[in-house]
């Protein structure tokens, strides 16, 4: 963390196979198979080339210290049981959350290759990243998705004042041809709670409208905000949101849930966070091509509608962070200096080489 927190630093671009190559020799040297340390350290740098940069690399210093004391197990290899043709589930055993949910999606496509639809609730999971990279994982398969997770506490339901539900994402997405896919991929808070320890690694301060300090006041603090509480979006329609994903992925699963899974930063305890995973056949009413264009045209009716006063160009789901990709694919993905000395740090515990700015 930066000694003083309100002071902006300075940033570097970092090529995208270098970082993703740097991450994965940091988990295999804390213990994550070669095969494990692919897919998490894909699945970060995605994030991070998307414009998640809550969801990215910086996410490594917190899991490493959960793996140094022994709230999260690198090498568990996730089980499967087969529900019904169309429904299993996958035990994490503790595991990185990222090869749980991957391994689960991968069931669900399989299942809905053959029935149309697949069903997959993940248990004793860990945070698993951004969500969207299930989504795209879906997309390359050509199938919808559903993708649905529970959290620790950081929101309070309508109406209360402590800390209760998680800012857990809901995520979707279903393919197209010509045009962009669509992604959805977002917390019922306002601002996702990564946003906030973004923004207190790079000295930054958050709108006052994200969250209340410990006392109840608005704050643009990072430091007083995750003292506090995170804001949910629409009031009571993101709260009641937030209890739906802690429904479909905490109760279901036989995970935690109601306020009982560990925050990521938290190292002390196992977090038993649950996922809840659907892929669903997008020709099971019409041939895939005739999906494909009737995506075409809805997404070239939503960006090309008439635009509100102010307004330069509208954006379908997903696109602005598609076009993120593209420019971070060619110019790096930006750090801050603090960021990097944190991912290098971990680098030195383990006698990896550090990551060159």
């Amino acid at each position: 963390m930066p000694d003083q927190p309100n002071q902006p630093q300075q940033m570097h671009n970092i090529n995208h196979t270098d970082l993703q190559n740097f991450v994965k020799q940091i988990l295999i040297a804390n213990k994550t198979s070669p095969e494990h340390a692919e897919i998490v350290s894909k699945c970060l740098v995605s994030a991070d080339l998307r414009g998640v940069d809550t969801h990215g690399s910086n996410r490594i210093p917190s899991y490493m210290e959960r793996i140094r004391q022994n709230a999260l197990d690198p090498s568990a290899v996730p089980t499967i049981r087969q529900v019904t043709p169309a429904v299993a589930q996958v035990d994490a055993h503790n595991g990185f959350g990222f090869v749980a949910a991957h391994e689960g999606m991968k069931l669900a496509i399989s299942m809905a290759q053959i029935f149309g639809i697949g069903m997959v609730s993940v248990k004793h999971s860990n945070h698993f990243g951004m969500s969207a990279w299930l989504v795209q994982q879906a997309l390359k398969a050509d199938m919808m998705s559903l993708v649905f997770t529970n959290s620790s506490p950081a929101l309070p339901v309508w109406g209360g004042k402590e800390k209760l539900m998680g800012v857990s994402p809901i995520a979707c997405g279903a393919p197209a041809g010509e045009g962009r896919p669509f992604i959805l991929d977002m917390a019922p808070s306002i601002a996702a709670r990564g946003k906030i320890y973004k923004a207190l690694r790079r000295g930054e301060k958050i709108p006052t409208d994200w969250a209340l300090d410990k006392d109840g006041a608005r704050t643009d603090d990072p430091a007083e905000a995750l003292q506090g509480v995170m804001l949910p979006m629409g009031g009571p329609k993101g709260s009641a949101l937030s209890v739906m994903m802690d429904v479909f992925s905490g109760v279901l699963s036989g995970s935690a849930f109601a306020g009982h899974v560990t925050n990521p930063y938290d190292p002390s305890k196992p977090a038993d966070v649950g996922h809840f995973l659907v892929a669903i056949k997008p020709d099971l009413f019409m041939t895939i091509e005739e999906f494909k264009g009737r995506m075409d045209y809805l997404y070239q009716r939503v960006v090309d509608s008439e635009k509100m006063a102010g307004v330069d160009r509208i954006y379908f789901p997903g696109e602005i962070e598609m076009i993120t990709e593209e420019k971070r694919l060619a110019q790096g993905i930006p750090f801050a200096t603090a960021e990097i000395e944190g991912l290098n740090k971990e680098a030195d515990l383990v006698k990896v080489e550090r990551l060159k700015v």
